[in-house]
Order: C-alpha cells, then sequence, then structure tokens
C-alpha cells in the first residue's frame, strides 16, 4: 500500500505551480514516480540516465523560469543527479530533487543500492530535507506537508536554486492493482509572496551623488537571462549618462547598439590597457567567461566596484569588490535615470574611447578572415551568422563557447544564449539543450565540441527527444583547449594524458 504523504508531495507540489517533472526509473522511487505521473496538472519525462535527466531537468526549469521536479531512485541514482544540482546551485535555477531511500535502519547494513543519501547534496542546494518515514501521527503527516511548501519556497524566493528532499520509503511501495489512487483535499499549503526592496528617497539621492564623483564609470554584464526591459535600459544608460557597457555572448545585451562585446581583442590583440580602466566597476549577473577579462580587471584595479543582485552573498571575482547594492539590475538601473543627471565631459571621453576601441576590434576581426581557407574557427563564424532570427543558441564547454564568445553574435538576429557556466563543466551540456528544446517550439541549436557531446550522448537516450534541436558538433580530437592554453600544449604527455588523442 502506497503512503498517502507521499502521495500527495506531487499535489503539493502542483499546487505550489510545478508543472513538469524528470523521472528516472527504479522500484524503491515507485510511489513518487506514480504520484507525479499520474497527476492532472504535472507534465512528466522519463529519463533512464540520472545525470543526463538532471540536466534535462536543469534545462526545464531556465526555460520556463519555474521550479522543475526531478525523481530519482536510491543509491548511486541519487550520486548520479549531483554534476546537475551543483550547476543548478551556480546558476540559481530552482529545481525539487527528490530521491527515494531504504529507511534509516538499513542504512549502512549492506543492504542493495543503500548509502548514506541524506544530506548528500548539502553543499550545493539551498537546503536539504528528510522526509518522515512514518505517519501514524497527525503531527508527522503535518511535518510532511509543510516540509514540502518550505522546500519550494526555499527554491524559489530571494535567491533561487535546487533543494533536496530524501524520502526514505518501506516496503511495500506498489499499489495493489485494486488500490484506489487519489491525493488528499485540503492539504497544508504555504506560499510566499516576494516583495520589491524599495529605497528611500535618502538612500536613492546617495547613491545617485556618489555615482556623480567618478568619471569613468564601465558597467560588466555577466551571464544572464535575455530581456528586452533590461536592454532598453542600458540603451538609455548609454544615451543620457554615457556608461560603458561590457557583454559577453550569454550576458544577452548583443542587442545593444554600443556594447563592448569583443574585449578579448581589444584587450589582447590591440594591446591597450591602462588608457581604458574605470575608475567604477559597475557588475550583474553570474559568471564572467574572459580570462584576458578577469586579467584586466584584477591588475588594472578601479578606484570602487560596486555589484548590483538581491544576492547577500558576497561573491568577489575580480579581487576589487567594494559595495554591494540589494537592488534588482533594473531597479538600479531606473534609479538612476530617475535622477538624470548631467554628463560630465569625462565621461563622455570614456565612452567614445571604448567606442573607437570596439570598432577597431570589429575591424581586425573582419580581416582576420579574408582569404582563408575554412577552418574551426571559421565553421564557428558560419554557424553564428546562419542561425535563423528569434531562435536560442546553446554553447558547449569549453572551445564552442570560447570560439563564440570571441566572435559575438549579429545584434539584429534576436538570438538568445545559454551556457552551463555555473561550474562550466561539459557533462550534461546537450542534455540541458533538450530540457530547453522541450519547451519551445522555435529552433534550439547547440553547438559542441566531439569530448562534450561524447560524454553525454545519453541526452539522446529517451522517448522525448524534441525536432526543434539542431546539434553542431565541432570535432577536433578530443580536448582542443589544451593545444591553445600555455603549459599543457608543451608537454610531450599531452596527447595521452590531458586530451583524448587522434587515434
Amino acid at each position: 500500500m502506497i503512503i498517502q504523504a507521499i502521495i500527495n508531495i506531487a499535489e503539493i507540489c502542483a499546487q505550489h505551480g510545478v508543472a513538469q517533472a524528470v523521472i528516472c526509473p527504479g522500484s524503491r522511487s515507485a510511489a513518487l514516480a506514480l504520484a507525479f505521473a499520474r497527476h492532472p496538472q504535472i507534465d512528466t519525462f522519463v529519463v533512464p540516465d540520472e545525470r543526463s535527466a538532471a540536466f534535462i531537468a536543469l534545462g526545464l526549469a531556465q526555460s520556463s523560469d519555474k521550479s522543475v521536479a526531478i525523481v530519482c531512485t536510491s543509491g548511486t541514482a541519487a550520486a548520479n543527479l549531483y554534476p546537475a544540482i551543483i550547476e543548478a546551485y551556480y546558476q540559481q535555477v530552482p529545481l525539487l530533487v527528490f530521491t527515494a531511500d531504504r529507511p534509516p535502519e538499513w542504512i549502512d547494513q549492506l543492504d542493495g543500492q543503500t548509502i548514506r543519501q541524506k544530506d548528500i547534496f548539502q553543499n550545493h542546494v539551498r537546503k536539504s530535507y528528510q522526509f518522515p518515514v512514518s505517519f501514524e501521527h497527525q503531527d508527522a503527516r503535518w511535518h510532511a506537508e509543510r516540509m514540502v511548501s518550505e522546500a519550494i519556497v526555499c527554491a524559489t524566493t530571494q535567491v533561487p536554486g535546487p533543494v533536496h528532499i530524501n524520502v526514505p520509503i518501506r516496503e511495500p511501495f506498489y499499489p495493489a492493482p485494486s488500490e484506489t489512487f487519489q491525493y488528499s483535499k485540503g492539504l497544508k499549503i504555504i506560499k510566499a509572496q516576494k516583495l520589491s526592496l524599495i529605497p528611500d528617497d535618502q538612500q536613492v539621492a546617495g547613491i545617485n551623488n556618489h555615482l556623480a564623483s567618478f568619471s569613468k564609470i564601465m558597467l560588466l554584464v555577466g551571464q544572464q537571462e535575455f530581456s528586452l526591459e533590461l536592454i532598453d535600459a542600458l540603451k538609455n544608460i548609454q544615451k543620457h549618462q554615457k556608461w560603458v557597457v561590457v557583454g559577453e555572448i550569454f550576458s544577452n545585451i548583443h542587442a545593444l547598439e554600443h556594447v563592448v562585446a569583443h574585449h578579448d581583442i581589444i584587450l589582447g590583440e590591440l594591446n591597450t590597457c591602462t588608457d581604458i580602466k574605470p575608475d567604477l566597476l559597475i557588475t550583474f549577473g553570474k559568471s564572467v567567461l574572459s580570462k584576458q577579462l578577469k586579467s584586466f580587471l584584477r591588475h588594472h584595479a578601479p578606484g570602487q566596484h560596486w555589484h548590483i543582485g538581491q544576492n547577500v552573498d558576497v561573491v568577489d571575482t575580480f579581487a576589487t569588490l567594494t559595495t554591494k547594492v540589494l537592488l534588482d539590475p533594473k531597479q538600479f538601473l531606473g534609479m538612476v535615470l530617475a535622477a538624470r543627471r548631467g554628463l560630465s565631459k569625462s565621461q563622455n571621453a570614456y565612452f567614445n574611447l571604448w567606442k573607437e576601441r570596439e570598432l577597431q576590434a570589429k575591424s581586425f576581426l573582419k580581416n582576420l578572415f579574408l582569404n582563408t581557407q575554412l577552418h574551426e574557427f571559421q565553421a564557428m563564424k558560419l554557424v553564428l551568422e546562419y542561425l535563423p532570427d528569434h531562435s536560442t543558441l546553446h554553447l558547449a564547454n569549453s572551445m564552442p563557447v570560447r570560439y563564440a564568445n570571441y566572435l559575438g553574435l549579429p545584434a539584429h538576429k534576436g538570438i538568445e544564449v545559454w551556457a552551463n557556466r555555473g561550474t562550466s563543466g561539459i557533462d550534461g551540456c546537450t542534455s540541458t539543450a533538450v530540457g530547453h528544446a522541450l519547451n519551445t517550439p522555435h529552433i534550439h541549436t547547440l553547438v559542441t565540441g566531439d569530448m562534450a557531446f561524447f560524454y553525454d550522448r545519453n541526452a539522446l537516450w529517451h522517448h522525448h527527444l524534441p525536432a526543434n534541436i539542431r546539434i553542431v558538433l565541432l570535432n577536433n580530437h578530443g580536448g582542443g583547449i589544451f593545444r591553445l592554453i600555455n603549459g599543457p600544449r608543451q608537454l610531450e604527455e599531452l596527447e595521452v594524458f590531458l586530451k583524448q588523442s587522434k587515434n
């Protein structure tokens, strides 16, 4: 007989707006799987490989901007979810991870598929929960219902991220053929309402007065989702305040007319760094890819560095952070624009200096491809040029995302870009792209290398493969990046130990 509290997990999820679940086949997890599979408001996807399944769930959650549940059985099956959970943690994606487990009396008793699952993901989830194992008392049932709501609220409010609920299940865990399967009515549901922080007039005046003291302001946008509202705000910032706006390919601001997108060329081939150092660096978004850009900001430190965002964690990527402004970036930009401060000559000159460097970089890039034979770099250029308008581009680690970031995207095509740059691994690039494509009808193009593709080939091993995904495979015979960076390329052991051999 299936325990009613386990059936009700899916109902509580549905009442919180969870509409998708990825299920990995297994025995101990049968009750959980059936609870989600039979729920009329939840679409389910069955993926045999747990590692791939979790990355597909990641892609579903990213593209829907909603929590996605993933269900798996006990033991090493649960451990295989970990890479995607880590990626979700650093990308701030709300995954609801439900792992079936043996009851506590059988842990460490050499029973099959029984490991120490409690808190197994504790270093890379917002919170871990241990579901009750017995429900005879009403308080235990209240505890279970409260726990599921709490986990969903934790995953979705303030700073989103994965949460883990470990569910010990005693036998029998399959329903009898004649058993009625129903979700309980009147379950305890606890929801949270997000409220925007509104600074008072004195705080707004203080920030704007401080901004007026800087003459060379640079705004660096890290990895983030595509937002027309944000692009409009950045256009106005450039028009009225002449801030230098720097973005990478997955910053998704390539539609911005004067974005500095070729900073790798500016800081490398053009080799002019000292005159373009900012005195105030403002950042928002997540990771930054370019090693050249990170090196420049670390060695030519701005006078101050403000990071804008509601995450209270201190992340000091360039070792320059001086201030955290706990506001949504669009709210911050709107506050600056509303102040209508006058434009200084020095800021205008700084803007024009970077604008000229960007034009030089584009010219350098154009000349680079004149009268050259087809090679991997040029192949990437052609792929980017022929992407369908208003489609989605997925970039695998590690050479594809670097090639694309160096080249940039045409501003007019409306391309949205995604990449697993939370931890920058190759292990789930294809699966994440598949998850995205399952949620939208338009074309998704994944550009990947041979190592990343074959490492994640189980992304294509299930019955939900979408028809709208295109995969471009750059076969550079494994680990192409190691032939480019200093250190590995000088080693005679390169072909054997650091990359897959051409043979």
